[in-house]
């Protein structure tokens, strides 16, 4: 870093990625145009991308994502970090084989040793050619290649087909208001294209900047699952702004990337289960100052998350339902009178979104 560099604060660095992530502010446009400006959206939990895109978009309608998934323009598949993501068809099929390298560490890394000594490529293009033909439950998966290899783990086979023969979990799941199996299909046989001869890394890496940035080598790569990419940040650098973040660390940017004024205001703003916004960084303290654990937790989705409130990450919520229906707010430390108003207020927006209007609020 040399001493003209700009050091962005850590408020400066948070408003940035709020505004870039559409939480300063609910915009106007459609779902898919958000989905692909975000890169993606964390999906897990099926039902969590409405909750993050309700929190994003003004008049959200879940049934303008559920028309967007049963047509197949986007799908839920895993990608970065080998995570599930939502994403637009285009951006899975350029995202696959960068991400391969990514697949293949993570089975290792969990299953390798299982399978030490199997023909690894025979099974996969045998369950590659089971996905190609119609979705297969992982436990239906299981079964079919345990009966091909008795003598190898089926459960460590059926792991290795879902991680590099390149899936996708298919509808009726993750569906509003549906319920469905996560069943799977090859991505190229859902979709009817083939994955990207030749996609762009470079161009991945700025799109991530354009969403999440400034950011470190560091960030892109936790966000991403990637490793190496000091020789593409250092091959876009000439086109960057490049600052330093509180302790020295170089941060960079996109020309156009906003960079708001840190007393801008940040509403409140509910999260959903494992929200791209407090997972995608490697330095998570311009979110998560407090370096709180992210709750990560089982289920459907739109069920649980997180708080924002100015900006930070500083409260959980849960939808209870049954006989004694609420939605608790436990907050992490006391708050404002102002600032507990402001979270019952968007607890009720969110009940209408999850069905529920009529459910208490209950803030702690």
């Amino acid at each position: 870093m040399n001493a003209s560099t700009r050091v962005l604060s850590r408020r400066e660095l948070n408003r940035a990625t709020l505004q870039r992530q559409q939480l300063l502010r609910r915009e106007t446009g459609s779902v898919a145009e958000l989905i692909e400006r975000l890169v993606g959206l964390q999906a897990q939990a099926p039902l969590a991308p409405y909750v993050a895109l309700w929190s994003r978009l003004e008049g959200f309608d879940p049934d303008e994502l559920s028309t967007l998934m049963t047509s197949r323009q986007v799908v839920r598949a895993g990608l970065l970090r080998s995570t599930i993501h939502l994403v637009t068809a285009d951006d899975c099929l350029m995202m696959l084989p960068l991400v391969h390298p990514v697949a293949d560490r993570g089975f290792r890394g969990a299953f390798g040793k299982q399978l030490a000594g199997a023909d690894l490529d025979a099974i996969v293009a045998f369950g590659t050619d089971l996905l190609s033909s119609e979705p297969y439950s992982r436990s239906r998966l299981r079964d079919v290649l345990g009966e091909r290899w008795p003598d190898w783990d089926a459960n460590a086979m059926a792991y290795a087909v879902s991680y590099l023969a390149g899936t996708v979990q298919v509808t009726p799941r993750g569906v509003w208001g549906e319920t469905g199996p996560a069943a799977l299909q090859t991505i190229e046989s859902w979709l009817g294209r083939a994955p990207d001869a030749d996609p762009s890394i470079d161009a991945l890496v700025l799109r991530y900047l354009a969403a999440f940035g400034p950011a470190s080598v560091a960030d892109v790569q936790m966000w991403s699952g990637l490793t190496r990419l000091r020789e593409v940040v250092d091959r876009l650098r000439p086109g960057l702004r490049v600052f330093a973040d509180e302790d020295g660390r170089e941060l960079y940017d996109v020309p156009d990337g906003p960079l708001p004024d840190a007393d801008t205001p940040a509403p409140v703003r509910f999260l959903p289960e494992f929200d791209n916004l407090l997972l995608s960084h490697a330095d998570r303290r311009r979110i998560n100052p407090a370096g709180r654990q992210v709750p990560l937790p089982p289920g459907n989705g739109a069920a649980m998350g997180t708080v924002l409130i100015d900006g930070d990450y500083r409260a959980d919520w849960r939808h209870h339902r049954g006989a004694d229906p609420s939605l608790r707010v436990t907050a992490h430390e006391p708050l404002t009178a102002a600032e507990t108003e402001a979270v019952e207020a968007e607890a009720v927006d969110l009940l209408g979104l999850i069905g529920s209007p009529d459910t208490p609020v209950v803030v702690t």
